[in-house]
């Protein structure tokens, strides 16, 4: 029998049969097998850290009064008729589910992503941090696996849905490791996601889908008000047209020139409020030590995490965002005189510094303007200041300078992780006051709750503007733009914060478009 055990404490080296036979009240030579179904490590007391599991455990015999273990597999989507062969637009975490649903239900999609192979992709990006050119179509936004195959590939999620279950199979199905399908806090690592991807777009190819990589939507045929086909152009810039009557948009929150076209081409968009902020890093034995106390550094435990927020005195709100233990901040801009910060953690989270986001709330009305690109061009306006303080060496100031208002002519204890390299000096002249004034009135209160969080030789690196979408493109119940036949999807199109939620909107848009064509199909019959 198999029976489901839920928040069983147990101790950081504790045998898992031996904590499922305590949980039944059975000895522990009744116990054939135990799997995980939830593990998240207690830190609440520094000084009894421990594991809270959820566990299936077989027994040789019946345990009267257990609760029996039931599984709900994740059905296969349905396959069905189709007109004509949909396009998907960008190859991100939205686009490859939307892409690989489609394929599954027998559309054989036609992709369109106007970066390279996650592998040339990742070539070009480590020339470039390496102090190379920016290549404007090659880069830590643009390409195969989209901005999260440069990062810690988190998969937590503040959304409920079904699907994600199916993402988190799929991407275990595709090399992502098993812990990911029960940790509290998943995640893959940038080096094991990239192998993801890859198996991602075959098994796209597999399903008789089609990919043209380095391929740019440049403009939307229309008819009678709906879409009825694609202009593309290839890396040579050469053009070309492309039937299509239904599309998923998943170009990712930094298509800026993507977002252009669609105004101009009358597609609806709304400006979206965004964050703004710098990059913090601190020694993650430091870090260890304040989540963990002396359990720091128990194999067991792995790198320490951390999420903070609060509001600020403006009504503010201010958050750490994609903390990477064990990480790097990294070079991520996409367009050229303008100097981007994020940050990257491989699975192992073996590196000497943590690091994250710490963000401010912008709200529309900091705008320079109220139409809907007034966003993008506030971000911009911020990249091209910190470009200007030292081209693609990122402007860097310690934190005990940042908060007494002097600048930092070098690290301390410290040392940057980004490359090429930081330019030391004051982060005042590459952000917004109001976003100076959270950010200091933000350290210090995290600092409270985080010891050391506002060290003196932590490190800030910026700007991070891309956090998420200066732009949302809204849609109806079916999902479709204000131009029929057009699926807005993901981080881009702003339903999505994160690689789990931007798969699942490309699966919901996926399941929206099918529906669209199975009714066009019924009708025709």
């Amino acid at each position: 029998m198999m029976y489901r055990v839920n928040n069983v404490s147990a101790g950081l080296d504790a045998p898992l049969a031996r904590v499922a036979a305590r949980a039944l009240k059975i000895a522990e030579g009744e116990v054939l097998r135990v799997r995980v179904r939830k593990k998240s490590v207690d830190a609440r007391d520094r000084g009894d850290v421990h594991f809270v599991y959820s566990l299936d455990v077989e027994t040789r015999r019946r345990v009267p009064g257990a609760q029996e273990a039931r599984e709900t597999p994740i059905a296969p989507l349905p396959r069905q008729e189709w007109r004509a062969r949909p396009a998907v637009i960008g190859l991100g975490p939205a686009g490859l589910f939307a892409a690989l649903a489609l394929a599954e239900a027998g559309a054989r999609p036609v992709v369109f992503e106007r970066g390279k192979r996650v592998e040339e992709r990742a070539r070009d990006v480590e020339t470039f941090w390496a102090g190379g050119a920016l290549d404007g179509e090659s880069n830590v936004q643009f390409g195969e696996g989209g901005a999260g195959a440069f990062s810690d590939g988190k998969l937590t999620t503040g959304i409920k849905s079904p699907h994600i279950a199916r993402v988190l199979q799929t991407l275990h199905a595709c090399g992502a490791p098993e812990d990911i399908l029960y940790m509290a806090h998943p995640h893959v690592g940038t080096d094991r996601l990239r192998q993801v991807v890859r198996a991602l777009r075959e098994k796209i190819l597999a399903l008789g889908g089609e990919i043209h990589f380095q391929t740019r939507l440049t403009g939307l045929l229309q008819e009678n008000g709906a879409l009825c086909g694609l202009r593309v152009a290839n890396a040579r810039g050469e053009e070309a047209e492309w039937p299509a009557r239904a599309a998923i948009l998943a170009v990712g929150h930094s298509a800026r020139d993507t977002f252009e076209m669609l105004l101009r081409a009358g597609v609806r968009l709304e400006p979206k409020p965004f964050s703004i902020g710098a990059r913090i890093e601190h020694s993650q034995r430091q870090i260890d030590r304040a989540q963990y106390g002396a359990f720091a550094g128990h194999p067991a435990l792995g790198a320490a995490e951390y999420r903070l927020s609060a509001r600020l005195g403006d009504g503010r709100g201010v958050y750490t965002f994609c903390m990477c233990p064990g990480g790097s901040v990294i070079a991520a801009a996409s367009e050229a005189g303008g100097t981007v910060v994020n940050g990257m953690s491989e699975h192992a989270r073996a590196g000497e510094n943590a690091n994250s986001a710490v963000l401010v709330d912008v709200r529309v009305e900091d705008f320079p303007g109220a139409d809907p690109l007034a966003g993008v061009r506030f971000a911009r306006l911020w990249e091209q200041r910190a470009y200007a303080l030292g081209g693609y060496r990122a402007p860097a100031q310690l934190v005990g300078d940042f908060l007494r208002g002097q600048a930092s002519s070098g690290p301390g204890g410290v040392q940057p992780t980004y490359r090429p390299g930081v330019a030391w000096g004051r982060l005042d002249e590459c952000l917004p006051d109001f976003a100076l004034r959270g950010l200091r009135e933000g350290i210090r209160l995290f600092d409270r709750r985080l010891r050391g969080f506002a060290a003196d030789d932590a490190v800030l690196t910026g700007v991070e503007t891309r956090s998420s979408s200066p732009v949302r493109i809204p849609r109806d119940e079916r999902c479709q733009a204000s131009l029929a036949g057009l699926f807005p999807c993901g981080e881009g199109a702003g339903y999505a914060g994160g690689i789990t939620s931007a798969a699942v909107d490309g699966i919901r848009c996926a399941l929206a478009l099918m529906e669209k064509e199975q009714n066009h199909v019924e009708r025709s019959q």
